[in-house]
């Protein structure tokens, strides 16, 4: 065998381990990653507001991600619309999925035609409109840990996540990199801006959920060591702040 042909074959058998090394140095971390942190305890469910008209969506049991139109739905049609583009299409086919969509008593009508825009390329399946009074939107709004509140129209442009256990999940320190080279204080992330790509893609999609559905798989299985942190770890004075 000639030099020339021995330096092809190594550089074949080269390309062809080294993607196999790569993956055998990432097998080992798959399970060290760091849980989505419980930002807020004891959600108040869907099903115990009085003026639910959907009694059947509940959120006990199901990993949700709850958005607030109030009572003109079809003005939050860009909010809605990346919020099914970048989130609702990536996950609805994971097990317990839903998104619960809090909307005004009244505004079935506009509420149906934003769903029939939303729902031209795809059903939305895992997409639940709940009717309440603006009273008990405004209740379940100020039981969620934010840094906002609902507009006039009992609406928000920011969505939030929910698991299982009624617990809400989010990041307890959303500081950059070079934020905590500089000692900057601690700022969290309990909630989702609908409008800005970003922040829906890369910071819920990509990690928060993503990171949430690996925890229920190994707790399914059975491999899940609990270390996630809630809010009143970091600060104690939680409870009077919420």
């Amino acid at each position: 065998m000639d030099i020339k042909q021995v330096k092809k074959t190594s550089i074949l058998i080269i390309l062809f381990f080294l993607p196999v090394i790569f993956l055998l140095f990432l097998y080992p971390s798959t399970n060290n990653y760091t849980p989505l942190n419980i930002v807020k305890e004891n959600v108040l469910d869907v099903q115990n507001l009085r003026s639910n008209t959907n009694p059947e969506v509940v959120l006990d049991d199901h990993i949700s991600v709850i958005a607030f139109v109030g009572n003109d739905p079809e003005s939050r049609i860009k909010q809605m619309s990346n919020l099914r583009e970048l989130i609702y299409d990536k996950f609805q086919g994971f097990k317990k999925f839903q998104v619960v969509v809090l909307a005004s008593k009244g505004s079935e009508d506009s509420a149906n035609r934003l769903k029939q825009e939303l729902s031209k390329y795809n059903e939305l399946k895992y997409w639940h409109f709940v009717f309440v009074d603006n009273e008990d939107a405004q209740k379940l709004y100020n039981n969620l840990r934010s840094t906002s509140n609902l507009d006039a129209t009992f609406a928000s442009d920011y969505v939030f996540i929910v698991d299982k256990d009624l617990n809400q999940r989010g990041r307890l320190d959303d500081r950059t990199d070079r934020e905590i080279e500089n000692n900057d204080p601690i700022y969290p992330l309990t909630a989702y801006d609908c409008n800005k790509i970003a922040v829906l893609k890369n910071k819920m999609g990509a990690d928060d959920l993503r990171v949430l559905f690996t925890e229920y798989r190994e707790k399914r299985k059975g491999e899940f060591n609990s270390s996630t942190r809630r809010a009143n770890d970091l600060n104690p004075d939680y409870e009077k702040e919420n």
